[in-house]
């Protein structure tokens, strides 16, 4: 028995041994000695301390952080008790800088229109007057009748007739008649029907003369006539050689390919190169319905489709848009007024100014299937449509149409026809004899109707083969596109196009087409959108120069008065424009019909993403922008896609000299609809804040929010610059629209 209990106890001694003992049960069992007791006394007492302080510190802070608060909130009212104080001085002395200019503007316009009247009579060459129906009808009636058929003399004639559409265009630009408009533009019209005319009448001539100039290596007839504004490639088939693949018009950098039926057979190839667009304004005019542009964007760009065409109808809308733009002035209180000054006006006129230039464009037809503008006004279609519109026809076919608002048309138009050979002379006896037809030149039919062939003979007309080399006079910022025009449906389409290839270092394309049809080379029209940067700085009095780092291609252009000059590290495609000083609007359209597009009209919204701003705000920052041109550099800033919709940011400081702006010397303000400010922020903060800079004020214009940081100098140069280098800034500003799309 004691063994076994021994052996218990040492069981039991083992198990209690071998448990963790309880927490804080040996605590309980122990008394803490004086030392202890005073330890835990002073540690209770610091922390309570501690907590007490913590509490005083938060408590501070938060006083702190109210008392800044209530400062700021005091500083604001102050600001903005003060800036409502001067409001109407800052208004009233804005409006008077902008209602003068706009005022000297007007005046320098209208004499000049009337000096160029005056030159143009006194002049007294014989050229009819553009402007006078009589005398323009009376021109076309009798060149019409006019039997000369010389290519040399005819092709001055037309040459003529081309600076009276030139004249033409610019009359549809600043007509504001409907009635006058129409007649300018049938005018424009018949004049373009009847150059096509003239160009088949001396294509006939030298076909009929084809035998007479036979080329000795070939045994056919190949000839090239070249003058400013065409070039004109003709091959006569004399020979008929079957082994004829193509020739390669080398002086004009144009080849075709044939196929053997046509190889062999009696015909006439030619190959017109317009350096003009007679097409294109025939497609939109054709395929112009009842359309209404929101005219939300600020106007300013060249390239607006042909709203003159409506011209009723463009005033309504733009009548409706004013009215609507008054409700929401209202409502935003008398700082709106300001930006409406030129706002509206010069939303108006410059958008009409853009959609007459492009109406304005010409428009050349092939024979009978030009329509007068009426039966084109009668047409139906729709010009915002997309890049390619599928269009399916009655017979089931799905056409390709191209939409002219998102792809450009770029160096002219490429006519390539195949006519039926004219008779040729023979000598008899030292007599010329001649068959003489009573129809004219005739198209040759390729590919015959398909419903006249069986499916053999269908097989038996292959494509024919078309090359041309880039014109040197444009810029392709990416690779080009061919479009054919369907003379039947009046528009540009790019089905039916095969086998196209593209030679970059040549500059060269080549295709195939079903048939013989005018084409162009098309490109993007925003394929220089969205711009990663801008800047516009002064060079000196009444002088400044204008960057553009677009998507593609960076530009810059200098402003000197009323005159503009584009600078490019590019050369090539814009030799023609470097360096040459023109108009503002006459360089805006050169570039366009160069390829190099920075402009922008209602319709960019619809195929560029953009920061969404408010239109009446922004407009009013570019006519304060161009007030202090003169004396202040202007920059993009990343902040300004980040402040919303209501508000712009950009970067800014006084700056003289020709020298680029230093390093640190650009300020960030913020533009909105009640005031303009400095902002505390910098280009490399880590977030946007509204918050103004520290000391400085609020104002109701941006001009007055400059001065407070300006010399008396600077602020003595802006009150100083020439009214027409103010208008030329801020037309250039409006019409690229860099706090938008950049």
């Amino acid at each position: 028995m004691r063994k076994r209990f021994y052996g218990d106890l040492d069981a039991t001694a083992l198990f209690i041994f071998s448990m963790p003992p309880k927490k804080g049960k040996s605590s309980k069992g122990r008394k803490l000695t004086k030392a202890q007791k005073a330890k835990q006394l002073q540690e209770e007492e610091e922390r309570r301390l501690r907590e007490e302080e913590e509490a005083k510190l938060q408590a501070e802070k938060e006083e702190q952080e109210r008392l800044e608060r209530e400062r700021k909130e005091k500083e604001l009212e102050r600001l903005e008790l003060k800036d409502q104080e001067r409001r109407d001085d800052e208004l009233n002395e804005l409006r008077h800088l902008l209602e003068e200019n706009h005022t000297a503007v007007t005046n320098w316009k209208t004499d000049a229109v009337e000096k160029a009247k005056w030159e143009k009579y006194m002049h007294c060459d014989g050229t009819p007057d553009a402007a006078v129906q009589q005398e323009i009808n009376t021109y076309i009636s009798l060149w019409r009748d006019d039997p000369e058929v010389d290519i040399t003399l005819v092709l001055k004639q037309c040459n003529l007739a081309l600076q009276l559409i030139e004249e033409l265009e610019g009359l549809l630009r600043d007509v504001t008649d409907p009635l006058e408009g129409q007649k300018y533009q049938e005018g424009l019209i018949q004049l373009q029907e009847l150059i096509h005319s003239k160009h088949l009448l001396t294509t006939e001539e030298i076909l009929k003369k084809a035998s007479a100039n036979i080329d000795t290596e070939t045994g056919n007839m190949q000839t090239v006539v070249k003058d400013d504004n065409l070039t004109l490639c003709l091959w006569a088939n004399l020979k008929k050689n079957p082994r004829f693949k193509g020739l390669n018009f080398e002086e004009a950098a144009l080849g075709f390919e044939l196929p053997k039926q046509l190889a062999v057979s009696n015909i006439g190839v030619r190959i017109l190169h317009t350096r003009y667009d007679h097409l294109s304004l025939l497609a939109r005019m054709a395929h112009l319905s009842i359309h209404t542009p929101s005219h939300r964007s600020l106007a300013g760009a060249e390239e607006v489709p042909a709203d003159i065409d409506v011209p009723e109808q463009e005033e309504t809308d733009r009548e409706g848009e004013v009215k609507e733009d008054n409700e929401v002035q209202q409502q935003r209180a008398d700082e709106l007024e300001v930006q409406s000054i030129q706002g509206f006006d010069g939303r108006k006129s410059a958008a009409s100014e853009q959609s007459r230039i492009n109406s304005a464009q010409p428009a050349e037809g092939q024979g009978s299937l030009i329509q007068t503008q009426m039966e084109a006004l009668g047409a139906e279609g729709d010009l915002a449509s997309p890049l390619v519109q599928l269009t399916m026809m009655d017979n089931g076919e799905c056409v390709q149409v191209v939409d002219l608002l998102q792809y450009t048309p770029l160096g002219g138009v490429f006519y390539y026809d195949v006519f039926h050979l004219p008779p040729q002379a023979h000598q008899v006896k030292g007599w010329e004899i001649r068959q003489l037809l009573d129809k004219g030149l005739q198209v040759f039919p390729y590919p015959v109707e398909k419903s006249n062939l069986d499916d053999s003979e269908a097989l038996s007309c292959p494509p024919v083969g078309v090359s041309v080399t880039l014109p040197d006079s444009v810029v392709f910022l990416e690779t080009p596109q061919v479009a054919r025009w369907d003379a039947a449906l009046k528009h540009w389409r790019m089905d039916g196009i095969t086998d196209v290839s593209y030679e970059e270092a040549e500059a060269k394309i080549s295709f195939k087409m079903d048939s013989f049809q005018a084409f162009v080379l098309m490109q993007e029209t925003y394929a220089n959108f969205p711009f990663q940067s801008w800047e516009l700085r002064p060079l000196s009095q009444d002088s400044a120069l204008f960057t553009v780092n677009g998507a593609l291609i960076d530009l810059r252009i200098t402003i000197q008065s009323n005159q503009c000059m584009l600078q490019s590290d590019q050369e090539k495609g814009l030799s023609h424009l470097i360096g040459k000083w023109m108009s503002g609007p006459a360089l805006q359209r050169a570039m366009l019909n160069t390829g190099i597009n920075i402009f922008v009209n209602e319709y960019t919204e619809k195929y560029i993403s953009t920061c969404g701003k408010d239109p009446l705000t922004e407009h009013a920052a570019y006519e304060q922008m161009a007030l202090f041109a003169s004396a202040c550099a202007f920059s993009w800033s990343k902040w300004n896609a980040k402040c919303g919709a209501e508000h712009l940011v950009m970067q800014v400081c006084e700056h003289h000299g020709p020298d680029p702006v230093p390093r640190g010397s650009w300020s960030l303000y913020l533009l909105g609809a009640q005031r303009s400010q400095k902002l505390g922020i910098t280009k490399n903060s880590e977030a946007f804040s509204p918050d103004h800079y520290p000391e400085s004020e609020f104002h109701s214009t941006f001009i007055h929010m400059l001065q407070d940081n300006m010399s008396t100098d600077g602020i003595i140069k802006t009150r100083e610059s020439n009214y027409l280098f103010v208008d030329t800034v801020q037309s250039l500003l409006c019409a690229t629209r860099p706090l938008m799309y950049s």
